[in-house]
C-alpha cells in the first residue's frame, strides 16, 4: 500500500525514464525490480549482512572505504566498539555466497 501511494505520488517524475520492460509490465522506474528475501538465522548471519550492507558503498566503487559513505550508521557502529575505524582498510572484504544474492 506504501509503495503503490508512493509510486502515483511520483508517477509523473518517473514516467520519463521508464525503460519499454517496465511500461509493459506497469511497473515504476522508482522501485527496485529484485528482492530476495532472507530471514537472519543467528548472530553469525547478522553480522554478516551488517558487514555486507557497510561494504556495500565501497563494493560499487561510490567511497574507497565504509567510514567515507556519509548515509552509513557505520559512525555508531564504530563509536559503539563493534568495528574499528579503519574496518576493511586490508583490502576486499569476501562475503560467503549467500550473503547478498539471496
Amino acid at each position: 500500500m506504501i509503495k503503490s501511494d508512493f509510486s502515483r505520488g511520483c508517477a509523473d517524475v518517473y514516467k520519463r525514464s521508464r525503460t519499454d520492460s517496465r511500461v509493459r509490465k506497469g511497473e515504476q522506474a522508482v522501485w527496485q525490480r529484485r528482492f530476495w528475501e532472507h530471514q537472519i538465522r543467528d548472530e553469525r548471519d547478522f553480522a554478516q549482512h551488517v558487514d555486507y550492507i557497510h561494504y556495500n558503498p565501497v563494493s560499487h566503487g561510490l567511497v574507497e572505504a565504509p567510514k567515507d559513505w556519509q548515509y552509513s550508521n557505520f559512525h555508531r557502529y564504530v563509536r559503539d566498539g563493534c568495528y574499528p575505524l579503519d574496518w576493511s582498510a586490508e583490502g576486499d572484504i569476501q562475503f560467503p555466497p549467500e550473503i547478498g544474492h539471496e
